[in-house]
């Protein structure tokens, strides 16, 4: 089996071992001539950063670099990168990395050239629409984790740093014009992002299937990605250098994103105001809030796992795909309680609060309330 193709779903992705070296051509193709590489800090000096800066240089495209992004990117990031790009005279973003840098550098694309706060424009209503979509720069995206998707994705998700609230940041120009998904750029992921963002990709297409909206192509996408989590993602563990298993990966990473157009629902409405609150890793927070959420919404969602646990390998119906879940989180070391990741009860009250106002509560298949939220928190820290 060769992983390499052209894909235009749901947008144009280079996908394949190597195709970094495609990435002046990318850019020509997104209408770059001088771009704004943005990632995080811990990616700024690593080989893979600095040969891609090089293929920049070499191409006459500069070497424009932006790091000051925080793991969970906020408003302060937001506004050192639009400066930076502003001072370089860049015209256009080359979104490098995991979720955060892609968030980020997104955000920078699209703030570059807008009037008002980046908080006018949260996935709410039609708030979008209050963008000057033509001053939207244009974005490339070279995901080097395989887990949010955020290469596929239309909207940001920005901590706003004084209310420790997660804000999702939303326009249909955010999406990348190009994206490159190279798995070669992945084989040096330690094996703990190789979990946790493993499991974000696997809570994307869990939550995405969960979903009581309806969207056929969606529910598709997720089913599939959830069988190459399920398949590769315990390969890709145990041998960080096993690229096809690095390749599927990436492929489930991007699914899961298509797929939650879908929805979103419980896992993320109790992961954005942990993740906000105690800045936890958010597909290891999404990991440990799994199991309580699948047990909630088990009276609505039940028949549908009944039919897919089959197609997964897994035996059992839904009660087997519980088991299955535990088993998968221990495997890699997830922790089974938030309070292993810092979280303390006492924020239990806080943290309903910001559940109860993020955007993914519209997706789950039971209703969230006050008193079915506070349960699941006690229930996981």
């Amino acid at each position: 089996m060769t992983l390499t193709g052209n894909w235009s779903y749901p947008t144009a992705i280079r996908f394949g071992a190597g195709r970094i070296g495609e990435l002046a051509e990318a850019c020509a193709q997104a209408g770059m001539k001088k771009p704004l590489l943005v990632t995080d800090k811990g990616l700024a000096n690593l080989p893979i950063t600095v040969a891609t800066l090089d293929l920049m240089e070499a191409a006459g495209l500069g070497r424009g670099l932006f790091a000051d992004v925080d793991p969970n990117p906020n408003e302060l990031n937001l506004t050192a990168g639009v400066e930076a790009y502003k001072a370089g005279g860049h015209d256009g973003v080359i979104a490098f990395g995991g979720g955060s840098g892609l968030d980020l550098g997104k955000m920078v694309a699209f703030m570059a050239g807008q009037t008002r706060p980046v908080w006018d424009f949260e996935d709410i209503g039609d708030w979008w629409t209050r963008a000057d979509a033509d001053a939207i720069a244009p974005i490339v995206a070279v995901p080097t984790t395989a887990g949010t998707g955020s290469e596929v994705g239309r909207a940001s998700v920005i901590t706003n740093s004084v209310t420790h609230e997660k804000k999702i940041i939303f326009h249909p120009k955010v999406l990348p014009s190009v994206v490159i998904c190279d798995p070669e750029l992945t084989v040096g992921m330690p094996q703990f992002i190789t979990a946790g963002t493993g499991l974000d990709a696997f809570a994307h297409c869990v939550e995405a299937y969960s979903s009581p909206h309806y969207h056929p192509m969606s529910q598709g996408i997720a089913l599939e990605g959830m069988k190459l989590v399920v398949e590769n993602l315990p390969r890709a563990y145990a041998d960080g250098r096993d690229i096809e298993a690095r390749a599927e990966m990436m492929s489930a990473a991007m699914m899961g994103a298509t797929a939650f157009q879908k929805g979103l629902g419980a896992i993320h409405a109790m992961s954005h105001p942990v993740g906000a609150m105690f800045n936890t890793h958010h597909g290891t927070t999404n990991a440990v809030c799994m199991p309580a959420v699948l047990e909630l919404n088990a009276p609505v969602i039940a028949e549908r796992f009944d039919r897919a646990a089959g197609y997964l390998g897994i035996e059992g119906g839904f009660d087997g795909f519980c088991a299955f879940v535990q088993g998968f989180n221990d495997s890699m070391g997830i922790p089974r309680k938030l309070s292993d990741l810092g979280v303390t009860k006492d924020a239990i009250p806080e943290l309903v609060k910001g559940a109860l106002i993020d955007p993914s509560c519209g997706g789950n298949p039971v209703e969230l309330n006050e008193a079915n939220l506070t349960e699941l928190f006690e229930a996981t820290i």
